[in-house]
């Protein structure tokens, strides 16, 4: 096999790393994607039965979203193993206990039991914010998509945009705004 050649399948089997920013995300719609990287879907040698996924680091699990109702709706199970031990949290006390528990849960209920499951998980690597050690950082050659765009603040905007944005009504000076 020529050296060319050599680097190649090198490249092919080497483990990637990969980053994801979950700023204004569903964790249960970025689940899928992130699920490809992870088992390495996206692999031309991807097989089920080999282990040939990527590392995926994800940030800003702290600022996710979900749409209307479903921080009050949705709630997450969890079992001690003991008699009695079962507890159902809702989403809101989970993210405020632990920020990452939400989309780590999303992305381990997406993915199939089997017994890779643990193994492939242990490649998650989620932080709370855009705080990420130097060590991991070092690693990571590729960026994920984001799946919906994030919106701008009102914060966000310079006074000079406020200004130019095109007005509906132009009150008059001595106008005076008040309540029936």
């Amino acid at each position: 096999m020529s050296q060319l050649g050599r680097v190649k399948q090198w490249n092919t089997f080497a483990r990637c790393w990969h980053l994801f920013d979950a700023a204004w995300q569903n964790p249960l719609e970025c689940a899928p994607t992130i699920e490809k990287y992870l088992k390495g879907l996206i692999k031309p040698i991807y097989h089920p039965l080999v282990d040939c996924g990527d590392h995926v680091v994800v940030i800003n699990s702290k600022q996710i979203a979900f749409p209307g109702e479903e921080w009050r709706r949705r709630a997450y199970f969890h079992h001690t193993g003991y008699s009695g031990g079962a507890s159902w949290t809702p989403a809101w006390e989970l993210h405020d206990r632990d920020p990452t528990m939400i989309f780590r849960k999303a992305v381990y209920h997406h993915m199939k039991g089997n017994l890779f499951r643990r193994v492939v998980m242990e490649r998650l690597h989620i932080y709370p914010d855009s705080n990420v050690p130097e060590e991991v950082m070092e690693n990571i050659s590729n960026q994920i998509r984001s799946l919906r765009s994030i919106p701008k603040t009102l914060d966000s905007y310079s006074k000079d945009e406020i200004e130019k944005y095109p007005k509906i009504i132009d009150y008059p000076e001595d106008f005076i705004l008040t309540k029936n």
